[in-house]
């Protein structure tokens, strides 16, 4: 089977409904993988599926439907699991040293993610991708920061840069 369209997800409502009763079989992924308009896919029954999205497609998301079938009378979800990833969780105590950090990184084209109070970090933070280099940059500026192992909601894509 391939699959050329997102059904839903899991975690917002309609998806919530269409997958109710239905056993979840996953697709686990790695954050990187969920950029990828085409690729094969293995779930965790060891079926395999083809994913082919049109371009412009959203990138895939944790949770996301890729198919709905009947199995021996039951409804079966495939759906994307996402792999957590190793990320520095960056909790500045000013705006001037978070415009500090945000500057001294963004001079190594490092991919970041910006989160508020309303968040799952219940701070205002910047999420990067974790890097021996910066977690010692911030060791050296005190600069308070936590490594955590977690499922991004937006992939980091490797920053393209030219001058």
């Amino acid at each position: 089977m391939v699959i050329t369209e997102i059904l839903g997800n899991i975690y917002e409502p309609k998806g919530g409904v269409l997958v109710q009763g239905c056993h979840l079989e996953k697709v686990v992924l790695p954050s990187a993988d969920l950029v990828k308009r085409i690729q094969r896919l293995t779930t965790d029954h060891g079926n395999e599926y083809g994913l082919r999205l049109p371009s412009g497609s959203a990138d895939l998301k944790d949770g996301d439907i890729l198919a709905i079938y009947q199995e021996e009378g039951r409804g079966n979800a495939v759906v994307i699991a996402v792999l957590p990833t190793d990320v520095l969780v960056i909790a500045p105590t000013s705006i001037y040293e978070m415009a500090f950090v945000a500057h001294s990184l963004g001079n190594r084209h490092l991919q970041a993610q910006f989160f508020d109070t309303s968040s799952d970090y219940q701070a205002e933070v910047m999420v990067v991708q974790y890097d021996h280099t910066v977690e010692d940059f911030l060791k050296h500026h005190d600069t308070p920061y936590s490594r955590q192992e977690r499922v991004m909601p937006v992939p980091f894509r490797h920053a393209e840069h030219t001058h």
